[in-house]
This record gives C-alpha cells, structure tokens and sequence, in this order.
C-alpha cells in the first residue's frame, strides 16, 4: 500500500474534484488555518482547475477584475467564501485556528469546546481570568457586534479596555478564543489582510443540529476519508477529543471503512476506488497543511531525520514544503517583490532535473494563484 499516493488522492492534492472553497473545506473536516493567506492556498490547490468560477447566492459588491488568470479568480473566490459567511476561521480542533465550512461550524464546536476549554483551566488561572470576568467580556463583545456588526481585533480589545477590562500581554488573546470557543464570536469578513469578529448567530445562518454522538461519528468519517489512510491514533490527535470520545465515533463508521495493517500499525481508509499505486510529480504545499498536519505521526511522508527542518525546535511553526512523489523532499520560501514573488527552494537532497522542473511548475502554479510572476533564486 503506497499511503502517500492514497492520502494525496483521499485530500484532493492530486485530484481534485470540487468546484467551490467550501466544499474543500467541508470534505476535510476542517483545515489548519493559523497562516491565512498559506491556508487559502491550501484550499486552493485542492479546487478543480478553473472550476472555483460559479455563481454565489449572495454577489459580491465588486465585480473580478477582467483578464485576470483562473488561478487568481480562485484566490479572489476563496476570499469571498469568507466574506460572504460560507468558511468561517475560528478555534475547533485542539483550540487551534482553523479553517470550518459554515454549516459545519456550530456542531463542530459544540463537540470539540468542552474539552478546550476545561483544558485551559490553568491558563486562565495564570491570565487571572475568572468565570465572571469571562462572562462580562461576552457581554461586552454581544453589544459591540450587535446588530450585524464587524470589528478588528484591535477595536475588539478596545471595547474590554474600555469596559474596564485589562487585555495585558496574553489576556487578550485568550479572551476571544474563549468567546469564539463559547460560540458567539467567529472570524469573519476580511479587511484589507486582516480578518474582522462577527457574532456567529448573525454571521452565520442556521444549521441542523446534531446529537453529541451523530457529531462525533461525523467528525470521525469526515476525517478518515478524507484523510485516509490514517490510524485511530492520529485521528485522536487532529480531533483533540479524549480517547475515549474519538474512539467511540470511530467505532460507528468502522463498518464503512477498510483497513491495512503494516507492521505494528493499523491504517484506515475509504473502500478502494482505484487509486493508482505510484503519483508522481511535485506539489508546493504551504507551511501547516493538512497533508502534514493532520497526522500525529507524519513517517509515511517525512523521514525523522528531516523534522527538525520542517518545525525547527518544536516552535509550532511549520515551513512550506516540497513534495517529489507523495515524500516531503524540502522546504521552500517566498519573498514577494514589487511584481512579483521570489522563491527560494531548499531540497533535502539534490533533485534530479525533472525533480526540479516538476517543482518549478508547482510553484508557478502558487505565483499565479496570488497574481505574480515567478522568479526562482539558488
């Protein structure tokens, strides 16, 4: 079993087969969303090519730009999924920022919060933020958004400052990730690179409900499909839900799973759909996808003498990588220019030409989808 090959088919790397941002999102569960423009090109690189061109319910007040690349209308496509409330950024799994399809986003809170927010119970000790003063910032936050509204985080943090409430050092933080994880606040509409708060009542319209025990099966098939082949270990993780929890709504989609066992590690993946054994080509992922970041264990894609390269000390922050043939072969970096975008890529070993002018075209790919020219620098 080649799990490289099934995993870039199973997250729609290799193939991909959805026509909107939402879908993308939806089909993974949730994606890792702490570099926002990175992430969206994670979603992006998943879309159909050409494909993220539809008609929205909802038209946005400016019109595309004529003439511009598909690739680019993606990008300017993905960001309007946000701003017209389809993906909504906020704090589901393991109380990390993510990416959540809207209509996803109030049962995937309501599964994943408990536990995020009993966990942080020593933070909040050490932030002194007690129940009480918890409970006046959302009332405080109800007021300020009321009525449709849309702040920055700077004018979030000034309404606590101005309510009396310190934001010092990491209070502030903490605070909206507490309301987020509560439901009423959600990242929303975009303001020039910085996202805006919104009420999620208002910003995003009702959605069917579901028991504790249909979410945690659905949480469970969304992610062994989408990320398969993966173990129950892994899923545990990408969740932040107990083991208990994890492992009872795996055990309500087991039936519609099949399974690997290699060596002493059981995989579980979609049925077979006739994924051919070997992908090859390169891929440009950006720091913190799903391809690396949805797995506690990454071995089957990157050799542990390479990890400290790709999160250096263990800091969190996760380097764009080079995929030749499913396998993490490096990292790479931008440096946007006036016009257009220099990259700069660091192999683990030296690629061979076709190594390399497969990860060219790759890259040139991610150049187009945010409107510049490539320039390559050794």
């Amino acid at each position: 079993m080649n799990i490289a090959a099934l995993r870039l088919h199973n997250q729609h790397i290799s193939f991909p087969r959805f026509e909107k941002p939402e879908q993308v999102v939806a089909w993974l569960g949730g994606m890792q969303g702490q570099d926002y423009s990175g992430a969206k090109w994670s979603v992006g690189l998943r879309l159909a090519n050409g494909q993220a061109c539809f008609p929205h319910p909802h038209p946005h007040p400016n019109p595309l730009p004529a003439g511009e690349g598909t690739n680019v209308k993606d990008n300017l496509y993905i960001s309007r999924a946000f701003d017209e409330g389809r993906i909504v950024r906020t704090w589901p799994m393991r109380g990390t920022l993510h990416f959540v399809a809207a209509e996803d986003v109030r049962w995937i809170l309501a599964l994943t919060s408990p536990k995020n927010i009993s966990g942080s119970l020593r933070r909040r000790e050490a932030l002194e933020l007690d129940d009480k003063t918890l409970a006046r910032c959302r009332e405080v936050f109800g007021k300020t958004l009321q009525g449709g509204l849309h702040k920055s985080r700077d004018e979030m943090l000034a309404a606590l400052e101005d309510a009396g409430i310190s934001t010092a050092g990491q209070r502030g933080y903490h605070i909206l990730w507490n309301c987020a994880l509560h439901g009423l606040i959600c990242q929303a509409s975009t303001n020039d690179k910085e996202q805006n708060f919104a009420l999620l009542e208002e910003w995003v319209a009702p959605a069917k409900t579901k028991t504790r025990d249909e979410a945690l099966a659905e949480l469970a098939r969304r992610y062994f499909t989408s990320h398969g082949p993966a173990t129950i270990k892994d899923f545990i993780w990408w969740s932040g839900l107990s083991a208990g929890e994890a492992r009872a709504g795996f055990e309500e989609i087991k039936a519609q799973l099949e399974s690997v066992t290699l060596g002493k590690l059981t995989y579980w993946m979609p049925p077979d759909i006739g994924v051919p054994q070997k992908i090859s080509g390169a891929f440009a992922l950006p720091g913190f996808d799903e391809y690396l970041l949805g797995y506690q264990d990454r071995s089957a894609v990157l050799a542990a003498e390479h990890a400290e390269k790709i999160c250096p000390g263990g800091n969190g922050m996760f380097a764009s990588t080079i995929i030749i043939d499913g396998r993490v072969a490096g990292t790479w970096k931008r440096s946007i220019k006036k016009n257009s975008v220099e990259i700069v890529a660091s192999p683990f070993s030296a690629l061979s030409k076709a190594e390399r002018r497969d990860f060219d075209e790759a890259a040139a790919r991610y150049a187009a989808f945010i409107g510049l020219a490539v320039q390559f620098k050794t």
